[in-house]
This record gives C-alpha cells, structure tokens and sequence, in this order.
C-alpha cells in the first residue's frame, strides 16, 4: 500500500510533510517517528507493511527534516518538540476517532516517542522503541559541544554538523548505503536550539521508568548497532514496572533494520506485538 502525502500545520504556523498509510476500517493507529538524520521516506515499507496488516500510519517528517524546507535542522526548544508531538496524536485520533494511538519510534525518533509519553501519558497506548536513542554510542565532540554552548548565548539558529557521517554506521546493505549517501533530504545539521532541545528531551525521557505511563512496551535491537549501546538500554527497558514489555533482538542486523537485505522478519515482529497490545487492551 502506497502513502498519500499531506501537509500538517502546528499551532505556531510551521508546515509539515506527512505521510499517511490508511487501511480500509483500520483496527489500530500508529504515529511513527524518524530518526534525527533521516525522514519518512526512509521508512516506508514499515509504513506499508503496517497498513497492510491493519494499522492506519501517520508518519511525519520531523520540522527541519525531510520534505520539510523551512528551518532546516531547527527548533525552538523542547516544550516545542512535544507540543508537535502532542498536535500529531490530536490529528491521528481526529482522523480515526481513536482514544489512543501506539507511537513507534527509530533512533532518535523512539528517544522522543519516550518523552512524548512521559509528557501526557494518557493518549499513548503503547511504545515500539526501534534501536532506540536512549543511551547512543555517538555523540557530538567535546570542541563542538564547547561551541555549541557559546553560540546558544547569541547564535542559536547556527548550525552544527550531526555526528554520524559514515553511512555505513546506518547499514552494511551497499545498496542502502547508496541511497543514504545520495539522499538530498538527509539531515547533516541541526542548530545549536535544536541540540539543545534534544539534550533536554533525554532529561524528559529517562523519567519513563517513573513516570505514570503503564502501557505496552516493545524494544527492537540490532545485535550489530554501532550508534546505539544495547546493553543500558537493555537495562532501561527492564527497569520499567509493568510486565508489558517484551525485548527483539536480531542479533545480525546493523542499527537502521529497515534497510537489511530482508526486513520482513522485523516488519513481523512489529506487527505481531502491535496486534499482542491490542488484544492485551481489548480485555
């Protein structure tokens, strides 16, 4: 199933590119979130397999990412970031006349999927955390974090350069590493605002263990990710109270999954808990 393209805009006139995946009487609603280099189109055979299983799919490019032109890498602040968060959710329950939607988030897209059910709880019904950004390998160089806090003093839309430049720590299929490094709507910077809010989103985001979100939680890991440390995730997730929580792991897959030879299996599995929450929510 193809996407249709849709434009979103946020209570404080930004526009964003969307796209939707929507099934013929849908049986659950998925929000699913990009990583901070990447953009929807990434991700759209997640996005179709869903759709063909059932599940309508609102996925955004992030403000500044993708199709998206105007402030290229750039946010105000993190209260900023969550209150688009929160406006997607209001326009996928609009849409489907859904109570709650399951957020899926990759990278730096499920750190925010985090923090966005930290924020409001209530509307989040479950989370599928794909190599989640919660406790990454890479990070940007002390010499650029000192510029970074400089230029927040007066400069706060200056860019700065992301820190994974080798396509290769995104994939080893060379075909997908073409892509990526030929990708024209792939993010290389973000501005020190943006760096900022995302410091301030991991704040947000480590309070999941204590927070009063209770829903289901699925955690996906590459056994061979370069850009995230499984092992302390590994030990977030298990940290969490509710018995919801199931751990996937494909130990020879490298950190964007979506881009292995054959990502069927880890399409599945997604599915597969999707529909374990809604059965679980339907009792």
């Amino acid at each position: 199933m193809q996407p249709t393209f849709d434009t979103l805009t946020f209570s404080d006139g930004y526009a964003a590119s969307a796209r939707w995946w929507l099934p013929d009487a849908p049986r659950g609603a998925v929000l699913y979130f990009h990583g901070i280099e990447s953009h929807g189109g990434w991700y759209e055979g997640s996005g179709s397999f869903l759709a063909e299983h059932g599940y309508a799919v609102l996925m955004p490019d992030r403000r500044g990412s993708g199709r998206n032109t105007q402030a290229r890498g750039h946010a105000d602040s993190p209260q900023r970031l969550l209150a688009d968060g929160a406006e997607l959710i209001a326009a996928l329950q609009r849409r489907l006349g859904a109570t709650r939607v399951h957020l899926v988030g990759v990278s730096w897209g499920g750190k925010f999927a985090v923090a966005l059910a930290v924020a409001d709880p209530r509307p989040v019904a479950s989370l599928s955390l794909i190599a989640p950004g919660l406790f990454p390998h890479i990070d940007v160089s002390m010499a650029d974090k000192l510029r970074i806090g400089a230029a927040l003093l007066g400069h706060r839309t200056r860019p700065f350069p992301l820190p994974i430049h080798d396509a290769g720590m995104f994939t080893t299929n060379p075909a997908r590493r073409a892509f990526i490094e030929s990708d024209p709507l792939r993010l290389r910077a973000a501005t020190a605002s943006f760096l900022l809010a995302s410091r301030r989103l991991d704040r947000t985001a480590a309070r999941l263990p204590m927070s009063a979100w209770s829903g289901g939680l699925h955690l996906v890991l590459a056994g061979r990710d370069r850009i995230i440390d499984n092992e302390p995730t590994r030990k977030f997730v298990r940290r969490m109270p509710t018995p919801r929580r199931r751990i996937s792991e494909f130990p020879e897959a490298s950190h964007t999954l979506e881009f292995e030879p054959d990502p069927v299996p880890f399409w599945q599995r997604l599915v597969d808990e999707l529909d374990a929450f809604q059965r679980e929510d339907a009792r």
